[in-house]
């Protein structure tokens, strides 16, 4: 199902705060933070030209975040960030002077980290960002995850070090319980979602996600004309539907937000054109979108600069897998997990459809721009959906870029 965007806040300037969250400036804060890090280093910008022509469209470009920091998933970008510069913060605060993140092992910064604790709900990705950058600047950290994240992403947390605690019900049970005990203990939320006077930081955490934008754009030849982003609370695609409105204005991409059919939190508020809490249902295979209730800072933004909304069922997404694992002609593999392949998905059923192809503009000229936004984070899981291990399935480039050599020699 698509729905346009129909909000009368459509195609207007962002307000003021998110541009200045989203713009270029924020962007290039990120990126030196970025430098800082030992383990930075830019993921793979993908082509996929066979399955472009099969489809009928111009090209279609896939920023590969599987790789992202030893951690697999985009979110690496995010958590991690907003801890580091709320450490930074506190330093400045205790030592009186502007503390830079050149500084943040100095061991002025990290006695002051020790005695900081942040905390948040996750689905999986978001807890080990946050977990990880506590664990690099040296703070105490707890993540709490509903009873539906499974034993392998809890453990992949649980190695940075954090107290994992477990919450009944859903995520958003997790991140009314987690905001509820850190207020309580005088820690510090980093959420990723956001609420009425709670929006500072989940800010920080959409500002990490800028990097991704950054090195993709740098190694296109031309913007991409279409965008399809997936959604849980709608993070990333505020991110990416932001950051593209502040750098292109009026000729900004469009842009697409996909809902998994059975958490389709923004799809729903998008038809209401105010923020909507949907029940709870059977859960979705694409476990880290698996949201039920908008972030308000993220819908500010999609009411303004995204174009449409539509929603995918689990099959899509289990068929994206398998087509990134098993690709057209040539076409490079990559290791996409349940939520990774999403905006693939979204753009298959679009570009199926004659009529919905019309509506959205998508030719034979259109040049898309997806987000693989995981890798394998749950590896049982994957096999089972795939078929193959991600080993198996990364093997197939090393061996096409040896096929490659052979024949160029």
């Amino acid at each position: 199902m698509l729905l346009l965007n129909k909000h009368a806040d459509y195609r207007k300037p962002l307000e003021t705060v998110d541009a200045e969250i989203l713009g270029v400036e924020a962007a290039k804060t990120v990126k030196d933070f970025l430098r800082h890090r030992e383990d930075y280093e830019a993921t793979p910008l993908v082509s996929l030209p066979d399955l472009a022509r099969e489809i009928g469209i111009g090209s279609i470009m896939v920023k590969d975040e599987g790789h992202r920091l030893g951690l697999g998933s985009f979110k690496a970008l995010g958590g991690s960030y907003a801890v580091i510069r709320l450490v930074l913060e506190e330093a400045s605060k205790r030592l009186d002077r502007e503390v830079g993140v050149a500084e943040l092992q100095s061991d002025d910064v990290r006695s002051i980290a020790s005695q900081m604790t942040v905390a948040c709900a996750t689905d999986g990705n978001h807890g080990r960002s946050v977990a990880m950058g506590a664990q690099l600047v040296g703070a105490k950290c707890s993540i709490f995850v509903h009873s539906g994240v499974s034993k392998e992403r809890i453990d992949a947390i649980a190695r940075f070090g954090a107290d994992m605690v477990r919450v009944d019900g859903n995520y958003d049970d997790s991140v009314r319980e987690a905001a509820r005990v850190a207020e309580e203990n005088n820690w510090i939320t980093v959420s990723d979602t956001s609420w009425p006077g709670y929006e500072r930081i989940p800010g920080f955490v959409m500002q990490g996600y800028t990097a991704l934008l950054t090195e993709a754009l740098r190694h296109m030849s031309e913007p991409p004309t279409h965008v399809f982003v997936q959604a849980g609370v709608g993070g990333i695609a505020a991110t990416v539907a932001g950051h593209f409105s502040v750098l292109f204005g009026d000729n900004r991409p469009f842009f697409v937000v996909v809902d998994p059919s059975r958490a389709a939190c923004i799809f729903e508020t998008a038809r209401a054109g105010h923020l909507v809490k949907v029940d709870h249902g059977e859960a979705t295979v694409m476990a880290m979108l698996e949201c039920y209730e908008p972030s308000l800072v993220a819908w500010r933004i999609l009411s303004h600069a995204a174009d449409a909304f539509m929603t995918v069922d689990d099959p899509d997404a289990i068929d994206a897998m398998k087509l990134f694992a098993n690709p057209r002609g040539s076409d490079p593999a990559v290791v996409a997990g349940e939520s990774g392949g999403v905006g693939l998905a979204g753009l298959l059923k679009l570009a199926a459809d004659k009529e919905l192809r019309a509506k959205i503009g998508l030719d034979a000229q259109s040049r898309v721009f997806l987000i693989n936004t995981e890798g394998a984070t749950d590896p049982v899981l994957y096999e089972k959906f795939v078929g193959a291990t991600p080993a198996d399935i990364a093997a197939k480039n090393a061996g096409q870029s040896a096929r490659k050599e052979k024949v160029a020699r």
